[in-house]
């Protein structure tokens, strides 16, 4: 798959081009203190693991578990394991970065309800490829539309459960109830996973995963909140993004740069 990943890199990367004007202007407004030529180098390992992640996708479907949770483990699972056992309904927050796909493994060893939030992909046949692939490992995928019923009936019915969030896409701007900063930029974010931790009073943790090298992964966990009441409206949302602005920093050919995420940008910092 690797070598057919290396493949696809030169057709998408150098004949294609899919969406590198993209890729560049967003590494630029991220970090502007680069120079072209290392900006562009960042594009370009972006681009090799970008294609590797689909093909890790592909994997996910065949691989065992003994062989997923070697590739990606939890750096301090004692403590993830002694938190959902505290807190048997939890929120998680997480980013497009890395192997987000493979994360969904660890459902493996958590005896409780796992619900990843989703949008609904326009195109019927790729929907269906990617509900397969998260479903792979018992997680329940919850369109977004369908996330605050099913809540409200867990909720009422004391069903217990984990619910997973990609929260860095950028929302509509007209829809945006916060606007936070990222990279020095106001961007509008998504706000829903916050919402629904105070409703609920559930604790928020944010898992920040890093790649070994190719094919291999680990993730710790960072509590952001153990009682989202307590703190005021939006902390939860900053810190969750500035914890993701530094998992980045360190690493960015491994965050989605395809993804419009300073489309919306308000003021950009001097």
């Amino acid at each position: 798959l690797y070598l057919l990943s290396d493949f696809i890199y030169l057709i998408l990367f150098h004949i294609i081009g899919y969406r590198k004007k993209v890729v560049l202007s967003n590494l630029k407004i991220a970090f502007p203190d680069k120079s072209d030529t290392e900006l562009k180098e960042i594009r370009k390992k972006f681009y090799h693991h970008f294609v590797d992640i689909f093909m890790e996708m592909i994997k996910t479907f065949t691989i065992s578990e003994k062989e997923i949770l070697k590739r990606f483990f939890i750096t301090n699972e004692p403590e993830v394991l002694d938190f959902l056992k505290k807190h048997p309904s939890t929120i998680i927050v997480s980013s497009h970065y890395a192997n987000y796909e493979w994360f969904l493994g660890q459902n493996i060893k958590v005896k409780t309800n796992t619900f990843g939030v989703y949008k609904k992909i326009n195109n019927k046949y790729f929907d269906n490829f990617i509900k397969k692939s998260r479903s792979r490992f018992s997680t329940i995928l919850v369109p977004t539309k369908e996330l605050f019923p099913l809540m409200e009936n867990n909720f009422a019915n004391k069903i217990q459960g984990i619910y997973g969030f990609l929260n860095d896409q950028s929302p509509k701007s007209k829809k945006a109830h916060y606007w936070s900063t990222f990279f020095g930029v106001e961007v509008p974010v998504h706000t829903a996973s916050e919402m629904l931790a105070k409703k609920y009073n559930y604790p928020v943790i944010y898992f920040n995963t890093e790649k070994i090298k190719r094919g291999y992964y680990k993730t710790t966990m960072h509590i952001l909140s153990e009682n989202p009441r307590e703190l005021p409206d939006y902390q939860i949302t900053d810190l969750f993004m500035h914890e993701l602005e530094i998992q980045i920093r360190k690493q960015p050919e491994y965050y989605f740069w395809t993804h419009k995420r300073f489309k919306h940008a308000k003021i950009i910092s001097k």
